[in-house]
Parts: C-alpha cells; sequence; structure tokens
C-alpha cells in the first residue's frame, strides 16, 4: 500500500512538472537539461528524505535582445555574453566550455586528454579520441545556457549565415570601440565589437577582430571533419572581411558568444 503511493505522489510531483510555468522542458525536474532516470531520484529522494539535492540556480533572465526582422523570427542579445553594454567585450570561451580561464590551449581544454587527437567529446572520428558522434553543444556545454539560463543558446550555424546574409553591415566606432553595426530587414540592429581572440595567455586583435562561436563542429557536406574544429563567424574591421564556418578554428580557442533568445 505505502509503494503504491509513493508511486502515486511520483506520478503527481512528475505531472506537476509538465505544467508548471518554468522554462525547463517538459519534466526536466532537477533542471539539466535532459529527462532521464534522474528526474524521478530527485523526486524520490525529496519523498523519503524530505531534501531536494544540488538543487540547481536559475541565472536571472535580465538580458536584452532585438528583433532584426529575419525570416527565420530568431531573436539576437544586445551584448555578448559576459557582457554588460554592447561594446563591451564580455568573456572568451573556449568551444564547449562554460567559463573563462587564463590560458587557452589544447592542454588546458576541457574536452580533450592534451592534444587534440585525444578528444573525449563531441568527437565523430576515431582517430582523434573518444567517438561519441555530437556535433552540437549540450546544454550544460553552452556558455549561453549556463551564464544566462535556458532562453538563450549559441547559435547555429544556420542562424549565424542568416545573420550575415539577410542583414546589412557597417564598421562603426561605439564608445571608442571598433565593431560592426549590423541592421536587419526591419531597421533595428545591433553592435558587434571587435574583441578578438584568446590563445594561450594572450588577447590577439584586440579592436581589429571579430570571432563568435556557434554550437556546431566544423561539417563539410553534412559529415563531421576535423572534429578539433569548431565553426565560428569572423569579422577582420581593418579590411573588412567576412569569415564563415573556417576550417582552422581550433576548439581551444576562446572567443566570443552572442546569444539567441529561445522563442
Amino acid at each position: 500500500m505505502k509503494k503504491s503511493i509513493l508511486i502515486i505522489s511520483v506520478i503527481s510531483l512528475m505531472l506537476a512538472s509538465f505544467t508548471a510555468g518554468v522554462e525547463y522542458q517538459r519534466g526536466d525536474v532537477d533542471q539539466d537539461g535532459i529527462v532521464n532516470i534522474h528526474d524521478v531520484t530527485f523526486l524520490m529522494n525529496y519523498l523519503l528524505e524530505g531534501s531536494w539535492p544540488d538543487e540547481p540556480v536559475t541565472p536571472p533572465d535580465n538580458h536584452e535582445w532585438v528583433d532584426l526582422g529575419l525570416p527565420s523570427g530568431t531573436l539576437w542579445a544586445t551584448c555578448n555574453v559576459g557582457a554588460n553594454a554592447p561594446e563591451e567585450y564580455g568573456d572568451h570561451f573556449a568551444w564547449g566550455e562554460t567559463s573563462p580561464k587564463e590560458v587557452y590551449n589544447w592542454s588546458t581544454y576541457q574536452w580533450c586528454n592534451g592534444s587534440m587527437f585525444t578528444l573525449t567529446k563531441y568527437n565523430t572520428q576515431s582517430s582523434l579520441g573518444m567517438v561519441d558522434n555530437k556535433t552540437e553543444l549540450d546544454p550544460e556545454d553552452d556558455a549561453a545556457y549556463v551564464n544566462w539560463g535556458p532562453s538563450w543558446r549559441t547559435p547555429t550555424t544556420d542562424q549565424q549565415n542568416e545573420l550575415m546574409d539577410k542583414c546589412s553591415w557597417a564598421r562603426t566606432t561605439q564608445n571608442g570601440v571598433h565593431g560592426f553595426r549590423v541592421t536587419g530587414p526591419n531597421g533595428n540592429s545591433l553592435f558587434l565589437p571587435a574583441a578578438g581572440y584568446r590563445e594561450d595567455g594572450m588577447l590577439i586583435d584586440e579592436g581589429t577582430y571579430c570571432s563568435l562561436w556557434s554550437r556546431s563542429c566544423y561539417t563539410s557536406n553534412g559529415v563531421s571533419t576535423y572534429a578539433f574544429n569548431a565553426c565560428d563567424m569572423g569579422f577582420n574591421w581593418e579590411s573588412w572581411s567576412r569569415f564563415l564556418n573556417g576550417p582552422y578554428c581550433y576548439r581551444y580557442y576562446g572567443h566570443s558568444v552572442r546569444a539567441v533568445r529561445v522563442p
């Protein structure tokens, strides 16, 4: 009898989580981005011990976004992750990492064992380490999701392509910071600072280069190749050249993240 009551209680709590006004996916009671057996375990611990272990703290959703009138309806953040104003650089992240650090190279990269040939996650090639066939960031490895909350993600390559193709771009300076004014079809705009990128312990090309991560490994014809690279969107302020999804962007580089809002 007690077991039946317990099972009914678990089901009731799960159903309550389905309808609760939270921004996590339905049933994700531990708020880790996945609905699985751990959600049931959390509920069982709560019922049996009266405690909610390791309750996550959701970052406050107080970040601004702009509707550029894009065909996809994508809403872009007005500043980089880690910044409080559009012209601030914000933080630089290695791809798949969620915190800035002092040194950016293979020896400090989270998802390898010291080299590009010892990848431990996001890899489709056995010659490059452990294979999991993942080519896009999990939410827990997404700097936008982790730092800004479940309403935000690092953009896809399609979203970056759309930003480049459907908007007008102009070099400009905002509050003394070099960058790019991106104006959408509806006349609204955003500013991207030339924040440079980080390698080893150095900030390189500050004021002349803007590089923004996507959430995808580098792919060619839909197949992940050279998985030690990830896709980014880069712009050179001085020569006004643009690069998208280049094959030579190592995942350990520290790039900026300009988030998009989840509808």
